[in-house]
């Protein structure tokens, strides 16, 4: 029996299959099979019981599962340790980025990071979906927002406010409006999150918040292709400003109704264990925070953000 079939057990009682679990784990049906049955043979009894439709954990199984289970996190702790003590930086980094901050801004730095510590191997999954950390195979996730289940763990990165934009040809063409209430008469672009469309907006000031119904022919599940199309003219939206932070930097796009702040939000880097967070997966959180206070910094000086946005 080794090691890695004590893995592929605890992938096939997760997927109810040995072909999804193989699948998951990049090997042959066939090859997965045999380590099953290794591990039968050693333990002595099925941990599965299988029929011609189905698969599930036998009694056996139910009761050893959780043992191997912990046994496999308490090997990875004592290896992160011991590379964690020697400072080696090395492994698989397998994260979900949001297609906007992921592929302008993410993507490049994990290349500089890569090329600095040669044993850093990366797999990206890029969506604006919810990641699901078993489903998508990911073992840590970029995103807007702190975690919403308490059995997660995160660093939070940095605070991230939104900001209403649009490039200066559009604004010569329909107006600049100056209060929300103005809103109603501009193209707004949406973001949409399943079938949802976000084409209403919330702003705030010191008296108060406004809600606003937007009109606009332009949606996407897609967060670039929203920022595509405000670099294009298409119309306003409400981005993230590191989303923007490039066309917000050269003036390709410019702020608009700064006395007006759309909904903040918070950048995080999310786990679904501690065994999750890998010396290379730490380096990483390290310079996603420096990255980030870089660009904030440039928009501060250029007062495109308040100096409240490092409190």
């Amino acid at each position: 029996m080794l090691l890695e079939d004590l893995y592929l057990v605890l992938k096939v009682a997760e997927f109810r299959s040995i072909t999804a679990a193989a699948e998951s784990l990049d090997m042959r049906t066939a090859t997965a099979s045999a380590a099953i049955k290794r591990v039968e043979a050693s333990l002595g009894v099925d941990l599965f019981i299988r029929t011609t439709r189905h698969l599930r954990l036998s009694s056996a199984g139910e009761r050893y599962l959780p043992h191997c289970q912990q046994a496999l996190q308490t090997l990875a702790l004592a290896k992160q340790n011991v590379k964690g003590d020697l400072d080696i930086i090395d492994g698989e980094l397998r994260i979900g980025l949001s297609s906007d901050l992921g592929r302008n801004l993410v993507l490049p730095w994990l290349s500089e990071l890569m090329e600095n510590y040669p044993e850093i191997s990366l797999r990206a999954n890029i969506s604006d979906s919810n990641i699901d950390f078993y489903r998508d195979s990911v073992d840590l996730a970029l995103r807007y927002g702190s975690p919403s289940d308490a059995s997660m763990y995160g660093f939070k990165i940095c605070n991230v406010p939104r900001i209403l934009c649009a490039t200066q040809a559009y604004l010569d063409e329909y107006g600049v409006p100056e209060h929300p209430h103005d809103l109603a008469s501009h193209n707004g672009l949406f973001y949409q999150l399943k079938d949802i469309i976000k084409d209403v907006w919330v702003f705030s000031d010191t008296k108060g918040e406004y809600k606003i119904k937007m009109n606009g022919r332009h949606a996407s599940n897609d967060g670039d292709l929203v920022r595509r199309w405000c670099i294009d003219s298409k119309g306003l939206a409400v981005k993230s400003c590191l989303d923007m932070s490039t066309e917000l930097l050269t003036d390709q796009v410019v702020p608009v109704m700064g006395n007006y702040t759309p909904t903040p939000t918070e950048l995080w880097l999310i786990f679904p264990s501690r065994q999750s967070i890998t010396p290379a997966a730490r380096l990483l959180r390290d310079t996603l925070k420096q990255k980030c206070h870089d660009i904030l910094t440039m928009m501060v000086k250029k007062k495109i953000l308040p100096p409240s946005v490092f409190d």
